[in-house]
């Protein structure tokens, strides 16, 4: 399996599995790759991710800068801030297991909400860096 493929399976399973996420974004927590034509929201979307080489102690690492993007269509921003809030505690830090790869460093780089152009929806983005090598 790819590194890439290997982070993104990981990511996805770390995140359903959090009681937290399913309390705001159902059960099982509405988190896709592109978002269903009748979604229900809030959900979570896997969006941008790019990988570049990491020296590493052997040369073989990948930097990975992955962004998640929360849609909501609560009135107001706190919705999405819960939400935010929630995945950037998942996955601080976590030590995640991925196939065929180790994980060296996961951290939550920026967080930030915003309203979309015309008021809805509210927007929650947050970006995470991991390094992951081969085993």
């Amino acid at each position: 399996m790819s590194p890439d493929l290997a982070l993104h399976k990981a990511l996805l399973d770390h995140l359903r599995a959090d009681a937290a996420l399913a309390a705001l974004l159902g059960d099982p927590p509405r988190i896709h790759d592109e978002p269903p034509a009748d979604a229900d929201y809030p959900l979570l979307l896997f969006g941008r991710a790019e990988t570049r080489p990491w020296g590493g102690l052997d040369g073989e690492g990948l930097e990975h800068a992955l962004t998640l993007t929360c849609l909501s269509r609560f009135d107001g921003a706190e919705e999405a801030k819960a939400v935010v809030a929630a995945v950037r505690a998942r996955l601080h830090d976590a030590a995640l297991t991925l196939d065929g790869h180790r994980l060296v460093n996961l951290r939550t780089t920026y967080c930030d909400v915003f309203r979309a152009a015309g008021g809805k929806p509210t927007v929650g983005v947050v970006r995470i860096r991991a390094v992951t090598e081969a085993v």
